[in-house]
């Protein structure tokens, strides 16, 4: 029997889908020959509210419940830093758990846990998000992500409704299983699009690379954070290919293998950076699934919030800042294609290392455009806009250098990836799990 990582990271309180997940590890283990463990890895004021909201999960058959605060994931992590002979404990610590947000850093959490769990793949789910429901049964990713991922999609063809995968490719493992999202854009911009057309298009256009057309960047900017646009669930569609990134989501995610080789960067205060994988998988050619099971995407109530406004834009500008690196990187393993991969047709981490450490040279020009760009672009918008843009205004030189060091950590993150992981496989939480079906923290 398998095991597998279903897990939810979180900083906010979300009851409703703590319990929602749980039912999704319920439902994997009364449906597959699986041993889930759940993981909530919580970083919010609200760990009672979840605990009890993870009530209904104790004692389901093959499930196994780890509920962890930050004072236990800090607890696990350093007993595995130090199992490494790598000499800078307090700064791997510190990419692993930022004191800042982090998107990457908490989902490279759960890779380690997950690897130390015994389990071969992670499925991650996010708590802005709920599933879909179709004639009162809820819509569960996890189905079609068991029904192929780690499989050699020779053999994942016959589970699918469609191939779209070259013949070369079939002897690779499935690699990634993923959807998409219904309902909200997934970056919280729409108020933008509402107060200038052309704003939206100018600000949302600064991910392209420099070098792109005005067409290309109009067409990024029509696709980009809309989701498929496929309406709601009506019965399953999937396609074995290799996935384009622009089509899935990282709140309806699932990863074999690949996780263990290479992590994502652990930029903080920062969007984007936790969909690299998506970019490495579909570069190196490794075979995925893409499925219709969509998850419902919507915006907290802090965000229209001053201080959460000011903490997204934030983000979100950062985003564009990361690009710079990101852009170089995915043109650069497009580039390589299957030459990023071993013999064993694992993906080569020293290789990525090595793009990431390079793109670090690149001239930060392109970056100070897109700085004077977002700062005339809000300043038009007035109000708040106006407001973050005298911010960015304050703060520009040193946002341009994390951006430069943020891709540094991400290369030296990457190089002992590899130790940490071996680490993780003799670590045990800090308190051994009980049998299936019962609670552990």
């Amino acid at each position: 029997m398998r095991r597998i990582c279903l897990t939810l990271p979180t900083n906010r309180a979300c009851p409703a889908m703590v319990t929602a997940i749980g039912e999704e590890a319920a439902y994997a283990a009364a449906h597959f020959d699986v041993e889930v463990h759940l993981l909530v890895l919580d970083s919010s004021d609200a760990y009672p509210e979840h605990a009890r909201a993870l009530h209904s999960a104790h004692g389901v058959p093959r499930v196994v419940v780890h509920h962890l605060d930050e004072a236990e994931q800090r607890d696990f992590l350093r007993r595995v830093i130090h199992r490494t002979e790598h000499t800078k404990h307090e700064l791997l610590l510190d990419l692993m758990l930022p004191a800042g947000l982090s998107y990457g850093a908490c989902t490279n959490r759960a890779f380690l846990i997950a690897v130390a769990l015994g389990c071969e793949s992670v499925h991650r789910r996010d708590s802005d998000s709920r599933y879909q429901v179709l004639r009162g049964e809820t819509v569960f990713p996890v189905h079609q992500e068991l029904l192929s991922l780690g499989k050699r999609a020779s053999d994942a063809a016959h589970g699918v409704g469609e191939t779209a995968l070259a013949p070369e490719h079939t002897r690779k493992r499935v690699a990634m299983v993923a959807g998409s999202f219904l309902g909200e854009l997934s970056v919280d911009i729409d108020e933008i699009r509402r107060l200038d057309p052309d704003v939206y298009y100018d600000v949302v256009g600064l991910w392209a690379p420099g070098h792109w057309s005005d067409e290309q960047k109009r067409e990024l900017v029509e696709e980009s954070f809309q989701g498929p646009r496929t309406g709601p669930f009506t019965g399953d569609l999937t396609t074995l290919t290799v996935v384009d990134p622009m089509h899935v989501d990282m709140c309806n995610i699932s990863f074999h293998q690949v996780h263990e080789r290479v992590p994502l960067p652990p930029a903080t205060d920062t969007i984007g950076s936790d969909y690299f994988l998506i970019h490495l998988v579909h570069a190196a050619a490794l075979p995925g699934v893409l499925h219709n099971r969509h998850i419902v995407n919507f915006y907290t109530g802090e965000r229209r919030t001053d201080p959460g406004f000011m903490a997204y834009q934030l983000r979100f500008a950062k985003f564009f800042l990361s690009m710079l690196y990101f852009n170089f990187l995915y043109d650069e393993m497009a580039e390589a294609g299957e030459a990023l991969l071993d013999d064993r047709g694992q993906v080569r981490a020293s290789a990525i290392a090595e793009l990431a450490r390079k793109s670090t040279l690149l001239d930060q020009a392109e970056n100070v455009q897109r700085l004077d760009t977002i700062e005339a672009a809000y300043r038009k918008l007035g109000g708040r806009y106006a407001t973050f843009a005298a911010f960015l205004t304050s703060h520009r030189e040193r946002l341009l250098d994390e951006a430069q060091s943020d891709i540094a950590d991400f290369a030296l993150l990457v190089e002992a990836w590899e130790a940490l992981v071996r680490a993780a496989r003799d670590t045990a939480l800090a308190q051994a799990p009980e049998r299936p079906g019962r609670r552990s923290r």
